[in-house]
């Protein structure tokens, strides 16, 4: 085919700006951004629905019963969304995570899961498939996920104490049956598995502590416990620096307690900042996006549920692949889209941040940001 315009829009938008290009390129697996990063990790968000009401995410207030959720005619096909993936894996990517909202909401993920376990990287392996998940549905399908092709889960919880967990996810959801479905995950083979809790000052820092414990006393290197500094992520949450607990006191909070050893990065652009147990039970992370910014090795793209391309957690605008797909375009336009786009790409939001915490430009803090729960983390 010849020459083509692609409509490359802004994600809260049917329409916006178009970008010309040359005749299709075939995918070399060699991309790289206006920063030098290469595109090595795609994050696919299959729905914008979840059962929490987390306060730093979804607040009730914001998300209540009327609010208008994307229409299944609006979201990707998993035929559709496995035809992206491919193409992205032809350009370099290894490592494929499942999003939400709440991934596991979406009726027949299992199906999904299985296209994309056979597709290939440009080594000729299988990708790094894994989900993120709430935790809420887990023990009833980690068996059903492991058999589809599934590597590995990062189950989200945020405080042992039940109190504190149900009021963070605002959902009368209590503790043991995420910890069931932890259970769950590990038998069915579903490993090594993370668990994510987001820390905020005067919220759940005090169970920083007894989460740390409980994860290396009963699980010890089955499980890497991970702490999230809390995060601007959108405009709903109400987020200011005041809550934000720095990894740095985390970790003085950690070593009150254990002797703990830093770890070599396991894979480039890796977010967190391992640490082992001096005694070998386990390792912890950190992940500083609010004090120490890791925008220079950020190697991952974001795929919303309708299709929308994203270069940046904090990004304000998505680019269309949806429209692409459904006028038609071959796999070579796909291709030339997308290597288009990751090669204009500048996205530094948390350096930016740092450096000028007032500043208020486009793509900024203080500019429109997607919500985590329409993109995922």
């Amino acid at each position: 085919m010849g020459e083509k315009v692609i409509a490359i829009t802004d994600w809260r938008a049917t329409s916006g700006r178009s970008v010309e290009r040359v005749a299709p390129v075939t995918p070399t697996g060699l991309l790289a951004d206006q920063l030098g990063r290469p595109l090595r990790d795609l994050r696919i968000s299959v729905t914008d629905r979840c059962n929490f009401r987390c306060t730093y995410c979804m607040p009730k207030e914001v998300f209540g019963p009327d609010y208008p959720f994307l229409p299944q005619a609006s979201l990707l096909s998993f035929e559709e969304l496995t035809r992206v993936a491919q193409v992205f894996l032809a350009h370099g990517v290894r490592k494929i995570r499942l999003t939400g909202g709440e991934p596991l909401l979406r009726k027949g993920l299992e199906g999904l899961i299985s296209m994309l376990a056979g597709l290939r990287t440009i080594d000729g392996e299988a990708p790094d498939l894994t989900l993120t998940t709430n935790g809420s549905l887990l023990a009833r399908k980690a068996t059903a996920l492991r058999e589809a092709g599934l590597r590995r889960v990062t189950v989200s919880l945020d405080a042992l104490d039940d109190a504190v967990f149900q009021r963070m996810n605002d959902a009368a959801f209590p503790v043991a049956r995420v910890l069931e479905g932890i259970e769950a995950a590990l038998a069915a083979g579903l490993t090594p598995l993370k668990v994510n809790m987001v820390v905020q000052r005067g919220v759940n820092d005090q169970e920083i502590v007894p989460m740390a414990r409980y994860f290396r006393d009963h699980f010890g290197n089955r499980v890497s416990l991970r702490f999230i500094e809390y995060m601007d992520v959108g405009l709903t949450n109400g987020w200011n620096m005041a809550s934000v607990l720095p990894s740095a006191s985390v970790l003085e909070r950690l070593q009150a307690h254990w002797g703990l050893q830093p770890l070599a990065e396991s894979a480039p652009g890796e977010t967190a900042q391992r640490w082992a147990y001096e005694d070998g039970r386990g390792e912890v992370g950190l992940i500083s996006s609010v004090t120490q910014a890791f925008c220079q090795d950020c190697n991952r793209a974001r795929l919303s549920t309708e299709g929308r391309l994203f270069l940046c957690l904090f990004a304000g605008e998505g680019y269309d692949l949806r429209t692409l797909i459904r006028q038609g375009a071959s796999q070579e336009e796909l291709a030339g889209a997308i290597q288009q786009v990751w090669g204009q790409r500048q996205d530094r939001y948390s350096e930016l941040r740092g450096a000028s915490p007032a500043a208020t430009a486009a793509g900024q803090p203080g500019a429109a940001r997607v919500e985590m729960h329409y993109i995922g983390g």
